[in-house]
């Protein structure tokens, strides 16, 4: 911009110099403006981490949305159970006629002076006009199963909102294989790209040697068949990296045309990766897996449901308070009330009591037998993982140290043959080992970091991970 400005004020005025620089300056920052609506439009690649697809996963999954959902539900069950111990407030209002039964009144009335005589064994008087508005309150003053029973469901609540984490925290796991399971598929097109670049060269070399009378058309053909083999290869590898973006997308919840960048690598183990005592680790997983929570909160919920079906036994007291007018007509309405404290007390209802206490006592040493399972699955996944994730680190030492030497045997094997020492079969041979010796490499480490995430899962931290 500054160049055309100084070309412009050598051959015109000042003024028009002027308008001209204020012309591309606005032309410019048009340009700008169009740029950044266009990328904000398309969306900024983010580099996406380990860490980051498992708390996007645990985050936007559908089944961390729907264990939300049944959060709110528990929730509304809370609000319900509450609703018995707060006031009650009704009103009602009634128009209508009737006849009845004089004899039904169970009083003999006398007959009106010059009136004939009611029929003692009654008869049908009527139809009486009656209009009724009424309001009525209660409110529970000691009502123990109520309360026990709120205090049941809100601990089933929490038990609620604690497998919704669990779920959470599934999704993060779920995530984070599908991150590893792309990361495995790039590392893999980066190995079949090598292949294809060695067995290219192979072939290069075969050519040559056939060209200068030194080499035989058979070695060209086997370099041929081996470049075929792994451009094959390579066009699978693409496939399975393409399909595990689409599982990656689908666990995170991210639209096709979204913008996805993968930041990490499939790396050795580090210092850094160190695990920790077992104990330690035991009581991290105690103390954060929801699982685990839900279990022991769950069996609490039970033991309050069994006191509320025995409390049922107990007298329960009330107050109630009803206030109205009526009449035949609206304009002859008289106040009536009534208001009073009402005592219940069950004394027989079919055994009901009983067996609704058993039922809840059953179900409470169930939900003790499910915590206590809960916590040895807990100390199970984590001793498993810790096992994996030693086993792993060694897998992935050896298969270096097989790589190491795969790839001196195929140096060596290429010098001979470049050398016309021998031929090209012992170069194919060795690079179809320096093949399964990368494989080898890529799933150990894909292995590794499998473990290092079911480890994290084990002691529900997976959104923790880096």
């Amino acid at each position: 911009m500054i160049s055309i400005a100084s070309a412009v004020s050598d051959t015109s005025s000042p003024r028009r110099t002027g308008a001209r620089v204020c012309f591309v300056a606005l032309v410019a920052t048009g340009c700008l403006l169009a740029t950044w609506t266009t990328v904000e439009a398309q969306g900024t690649p983010t580099a996406l981490t380990l860490g980051g697809a498992a708390r996007i996963a645990s985050e936007r999954s559908a089944s961390t949305a729907a264990a939300r959902e049944r959060s709110s539900q528990a929730d509304a069950r809370v609000a319900q159970r509450r609703s018995e111990l707060l006031p009650n407030l009704s009103t009602s209002a009634q128009v209508g006629t009737r006849s009845f039964n004089t004899a039904s009144l169970g009083m003999d009335f006398p007959s009106a002076p010059g009136g004939s005589p009611l029929d003692p064994d009654g008869e049908v008087r009527g139809p009486v006009r009656s209009i009724d508005v009424r309001a009525r309150i209660t409110q529970q003053l000691i009502n123990v199963p109520s309360v026990f029973n709120w205090r049941a469901t809100a601990t089933d609540a929490d038990a609620v909102h604690y497998r919704a984490d669990a779920a959470a925290e599934t999704a993060a796991e779920r995530g984070a294989n599908a991150y590893l399971r792309v990361l495995r598929a790039e590392a893999r097109i980066a190995a079949r790209e090598a292949d294809s670049s060695l067995a290219a060269e192979l072939l290069d070399i075969a050519q040559q040697q056939l060209k200068a009378g030194v080499g035989i058309s058979l070695d060209v053909t086997r370099a041929q068949s081996q470049l075929a083999d792994a451009r094959a290869r390579l066009i699978a590898t693409r496939g399975d990296r393409d399909r595990g973006v689409l599982q990656l997308r689908h666990e995170l919840a991210l639209a096709d045309g979204a913008p996805l960048v993968i930041a990490d690598s499939l790396r050795a183990p580090s210092p850094n990766d160190a695990m920790g005592r077992e104990d330690e680790i035991l009581r991290t997983a105690l103390a954060s897996r929801a699982d685990f929570k839900a279990a022991r909160t769950q069996s609490e919920g039970a033991r309050m449901h069994a006191r509320a079906a025995a409390a049922e036994r107990l007298p329960a007291v009330s107050l109630y308070a009803d206030h109205g007018s009526n009449g035949k007509e609206t304009d002859r309405l008289l106040g009536t009330y009534s208001y009073g404290v009402q005592v219940s007390l069950p004394i027989f209802d079919g055994l009901r009591t009983e067996s609704r206490l058993a039922e809840e006592r059953a179900r409470q040493r169930e939900a003790e037998v499910q915590a206590l399972d809960t916590r040895r699955q807990v100390e199970t996944d984590v001793r498993s993982a810790m096992i994996s994730v030693a086993s792993a680190r060694e897998e992935v030492a050896a298969a270096q140290a097989r790589l190491v030497l795969a790839e001196q045997e195929v140096a060596q094997a290429r010098e001979r043959f470049r050398q016309g020492v021998s031929g090209n079969a012992d170069v194919i041979t060795a690079s179809m080992s320096l093949n399964s010796a990368r494989d080898l490499v890529i799933d150990a480490r894909t292995s590794y970091h499998l473990a290092r995430v079911a480890l994290a899962s084990a002691q529900g931290t997976t959104t923790s991970l880096q």
